[in-house]
Order: C-alpha cells, then sequence, then structure tokens
C-alpha cells in the first residue's frame, strides 16, 4: 500500500471515528448536549482536528442524519418487496417506518428535529422523501384498482404520514402525557380505515 493510500484510508477511519463518537455520544446524553469538544475527548484528538473534517457540529449531524434516512430507505424497501398487493405493502410500510422509529430513536429524532433544531434544511437527499414517495405509489394503486379519482392520491398519502408521522412524534416526546391507548393498535387501525375510505 502506498503513502496516499495509507494516508487515504487513515482521513477515511478518522472521519467515521468522529460520525461513531458523536452518535454514542447522542445515544447516552442526547443530541444537545453534543459538542466538537466532547467528540474530540472521545476520539483522544484536538478539536481543530475534528474541523478538519466537518465545519460544525451541523456539518456532522447532518451526515447521521443521511445515514439514519439511508437505512429507513432499505427497511421500506424490504418491506415492500414482502408483499404483491398494494394494500398489504402499504401496511407493512407503515409498519417498518413504525419499527425503525422505535427502535432508532436517536436517529428518527435527529432525522426530524424532535425535541432540537432540525439539520440540513434544504439539502437532503432522495432518501429522505421516500417513504412518503412509497406510500404515495400504493395510495395511488389502490385509489385506481378502486375506480376512484387519482387526483386524490398526493392529498390522501401527505394525510397518512402526517398521521403516522404525528402519531411517532407524540409518543416518543411525550410518553408521561399520552393516554395509554395510543399505541400501535390505535396506528393499525387508522391504516386499516384510511385504506378503506380510498
Amino acid at each position: 500500500m502506498g503513502l496516499h493510500e495509507r494516508r487515504q484510508r487513515e482521513k477515511e477511519s478518522i472521519r467515521a471515528s468522529i460520525l461513531q463518537a458523536a452518535f454514542t455520544l447522542a445515544k447516552s446524553e442526547g443530541w444537545a448536549s453534543l459538542s466538537m469538544r466532547k467528540i474530540a475527548d472521545a476520539i483522544e484528538y484536538s478539536a481543530p482536528v475534528v474541523y478538519d473534517y466537518f465545519e460544525n457540529k451541523d456539518a456532522i449531524l447532518f451526515e447521521i442524519s443521511l445515514d439514519g434516512f439511508h437505512k429507513l430507505h432499505i427497511e421500506l424497501l424490504k418491506a415492500q418487496q414482502q408483499y404483491s398487493t398494494p394494500e398489504e405493502q402499504l401496511v407493512a410500510l407503515v409498519d417498518a417506518y413504525w419499527a425503525f422509529a422505535f427502535n432508532n430513536k436517536e436517529y428518527y429524532q435527529l432525522m426530524f428535529g424532535l425535541g432540537m433544531q432540525c439539520c440540513g434544511k434544504g439539502q437532503m437527499k432522495k432518501e429522505f422523501s421516500s417513504f412518503q414517495e412509497l406510500i404515495y405509489e400504493c395510495t395511488y394503486n389502490i385509489i385506481e384498482k378502486n375506480g376512484s379519482n387519482t387526483d386524490n392520491a398526493c392529498h390522501m398519502s401527505h394525510a397518512l404520514f402526517s398521521a403516522v408521522h404525528g402519531m411517532i412524534s407524540i409518543m416518543m416526546m411525550r410518553t408521561g402525557d399520552i393516554p395509554s391507548t395510543m399505541n400501535k393498535s390505535t396506528l393499525d387501525e387508522t391504516v386499516s380505515s384510511f385504506i378503506k375510505s380510498l
């Protein structure tokens, strides 16, 4: 391995260490308490080294959020591919989205700015809207199959996304305030009613 390749590999290793340290700190202390100094201490480098790789904390958060959207996108595609009808696919997509949110709370909170300022405004890649696009596709196909007006597909799919994301956000951020009856079964009933309405 040449000197250039070795240096490049070392740079990639340090960059990955910065991102991993930031995510680990966030899991133990929360995103709000994250700082460039804490990240530098965690990887045992000076703060200027961290700034060599990322302009500021927001740049680190943006990179981690993109990783979260990418992981979510993969889970959604896997869920969709298990079924052939748009109704089954829609249920599977919502289930996968729900599971991702609660199995990856730190990612989800960062991705959607729950309890903090959302990072990367206007910079998101295509994965950012993958859930909305996939449920739109299913919604459109169900409406078309039912012989209804497909012009409503966009509005309806946005309404479903709002319901799913809203319920997750409430449950994730206000766990002490919400009634015990608001749970996954509530979401299942919402999706079932949504499909019947198309």
